[in-house]
């Protein structure tokens, strides 16, 4: 494990899921001391705070915030409104899991924070290999978020430079998960679906499910977390 350096602070966007805890393990084996930022934002899977939780105190996060932004008030997702039944199956385009303009709410808050902490350095889960076709978990998504840190931040304008970080980008589910393992991540502690149950049980059927049971028997390991399947 990389000895921690004092100076270097990143802030650490963690769900409680498989690619953030792997993500949250890889900011702190590249020697940053890390800020976990969670979102309270009306999700049905509520669970997976404490999941999150869980990920942060485990991988050693120097302070975890959970910031409550209840997204369900704009609706428009099946993880905000209930009226929207999550998909059992997988659908053609945008799935109806898609959160409006979720990840660039959620780096926002987590660019505000980094601002304050004195910290230039941003990390997220997102992948464009093993994932749902969320147009905000593409590279070029990733690139322009990061020009927009240095517009829209007094320390960009005054010459500081900002890195958004997404070390998860091209890499299949299965090769995250090995990676965690190798970084001690303990995937029965982390929850990825969208329809658990409130004692954090995985339903086993949603797209997030499909996609996570994939990955571990491609890695060829057993999924450690509880399901109800």
């Amino acid at each position: 494990m990389t000895k921690l350096d004092t100076e270097r602070k990143a802030v650490v966007l963690l769900s409680g899921g498989l690619d953030s805890a792997t993500t949250l393990a890889i900011a702190r084996d590249r020697g940053y001391r890390c800020y976990a930022l969670s979102l309270d934002y009306g999700q049905r899977h509520h669970a997976e705070l404490a999941a999150a939780r869980r990920v942060a105190e485990a991988l050693g996060a120097v302070e975890h915030k959970v910031i409550p932004l209840d997204l369900g008030q704009i609706g428009g997702s099946a993880l905000t409104d209930h009226a929207i039944a999550v998909p059992e199956q997988a659908e053609e385009g945008i799935p109806v899991t898609y959160v409006p303009a979720r990840n660039t709410i959620f780096l926002s808050i987590a660019l505000g924070w980094a601002e304050v902490l004195g910290a230039w350095d941003l990390f997220l889960g997102v992948n464009a290999v093993d994932y749902s076709g969320y147009p905000d978990c593409r590279p070029e998504y990733i690139e322009a978020f990061q020009r927009l840190c240095q517009l829209a931040t007094r320390a960009g304008v005054e010459g500081g430079s900002f890195r958004v970080h997404a070390p998860l980008i091209e890499m299949s589910k299965a090769d995250i998960i090995r990676t965690g393992m190798q970084l001690g991540v303990d995937y029965g502690q982390t929850l990825s679906c969208y329809a658990a149950d409130v004692s954090g049980r995985a339903c086993g059927k949603c797209d997030s499910c499909r996609l996570r049971a994939q990955g571990f028997a491609d890695a060829g390991v057993e999924d450690p977390a509880r399901s109800r399947t």
